[in-house]
C-alpha cells in the first residue's frame, strides 16, 4: 500500500481561532454545536466534520455563515476521516475546550490556536489520517525578564489572571 504525505494550510483570517480534533460518530456535529452554544452564549462559530463511512460527507453546523463556510472548505481540504474543525470568532479556545472535552464522541484534539496552522496528513488507498499540526513559527530565543513581564501583563489584560 502506497503512502503519501500531504500538507494542508488552514485557510482563515488571523482574528479567527481554530480547534482541530478527531471524533468517532455522526452525532458529533450536533453534540459539539450544543456544547459550544451552552458554554458561551452568543458564540460565533462554524464547525465541520469529515464523515468516515457511508456517504462520507462533510457534515456541518454553526452560528456564523462566514465561519461555517470556512469550516466546510477546510474540512473538505483536510479530508481525514472523523476529523473536525471548529472556527471561533470573538472567543478563545480556552473558553470552550473544557466543555468540548466532555463530548463523548471526541477522541482527541490536535490543535487549538489563533496562529496560522498547517495539517500534516498521511494518505493511503484507504483514506487520510492526521499525523500532526504545524502551529505557528519556530522560537526565536528564550524569553527574558521584559518578555516575562509582557506575558504576565497580556494575561491580565485578557482577564485570565488577576
Amino acid at each position: 500500500m502506497a503512502l503519501t504525505l500531504r500538507s494542508i494550510v488552514i485557510q482563515k483570517p488571523d482574528s479567527v481561532n481554530l480547534i482541530l480534533g478527531q471524533a468517532h460518530f455522526i452525532k458529533t456535529v450536533e453534540d459539539l454545536h450544543e456544547a459550544l452554544v451552552t458554554a458561551v452564549p452568543g458564540i460565533k462559530f462554524g464547525l465541520a466534520l469529515c464523515e468516515a463511512s457511508g456517504p462520507c460527507l462533510v457534515r456541518w453546523s454553526g452560528t456564523d455563515d462566514e465561519l461555517i463556510a470556512m469550516a466546510r472548505t477546510n474540512a473538505l481540504a483536510i479530508g481525514a476521516g472523523h476529523s473536525f474543525i471548529i472556527l471561533l470568532r470573538d472567543c478563545f479556545p480556552i473558553n470552550v475546550l473544557p466543555v468540548l472535552h466532555q463530548v463523548p464522541e471526541v477522541c482527541t484534539f490536535y490543535c487549538a490556536t489563533a496562529n496560522q496552522a498547517e495539517v500534516i496528513l498521511a494518505e493511503t488507498e484507504r483514506g487520510r489520517g492526521i499525523l500532526g499540526v504545524v502551529d505557528g513559527a519556530v522560537p526565536t530565543g528564550i524569553e527574558q525578564d521584559a518578555d516575562i513581564a509582557e506575558r504576565k501583563s497580556l494575561l491580565r489584560r485578557f482577564g485570565y489572571k488577576l
